[in-house]
């Protein structure tokens, strides 16, 4: 549902979704400037307000930076796009889980490419490892990256000291990757 509150003497547009699997509050402010808060689902709309008003220089700061940052070519999808870039995306991920698996000997079940609005990859409890059809898109370096992050998953389903150890294992530099994801629009989890 939209929304519209008032940040630091601006008027700010959001969608709440309200989640019955949510447990806390989550903001979000992707590149294209939208702004969308997750609560859970008998959390009141006063709450929820307090909340956001509370982060509102973060809010701010986001919308503020994806304002004046130029937006990357390959965020704007469409079938067509999935329907080019998958086969090649499919090919890509393949490759380089074999490469990375010879390290990790990580037990999987099937890889799937997805035409994903919010993430670059996810990693199912059957063993079921996703990934976005633009991974192909964005260069080796932050490709490997989100691959090593979502077989490190097989391995520790959690964001752990752990988890990170493994994904150091095979990409030392995973914090200034995980940093610049973090500034694009897409997450991985």
């Amino acid at each position: 549902m939209k929304k519209e509150i008032e940040l630091q003497k601006q008027k700010v547009e959001y969608t709440l979704r309200k989640s019955k699997r949510a447990h806390k509050m989550r903001l979000a402010v992707y590149c294209d400037g939208s702004f969308v808060v997750t609560a859970p689902w008998r959390l009141s709309e006063n709450i929820i307000e307090r909340f956001i008003i509370e982060k509102s220089n973060w809010v701010v700061s986001r919308i503020e930076h994806f304002k004046n940052t130029p937006k990357p070519v390959f965020l704007k999808g469409t079938k067509k796009d999935y329907a080019q870039y998958k086969e090649q995306a499919l090919v890509l991920v393949k490759k380089r889980i074999d490469y990375f698996n010879k390290i990790y000997n990580f037990k999987f079940n099937k890889v799937n490419i997805k035409n994903q609005k919010t993430r670059w990859g996810s990693c199912s409890k059957k063993g079921n490892l996703n990934f976005n059809y633009r991974i192909v898109l964005i260069g080796d370096r932050l490709a490997d990256y989100i691959i090593v992050h979502e077989l490190c998953h097989l391995k520790e389903f959690n964001h752990k000291q752990k988890f990170w150890n493994l994904v150091e294992k095979t990409i030392p530099d995973y914090l200034k990757i995980k940093k610049e994801l973090k500034e694009g629009v897409l997450k991985i989890t």
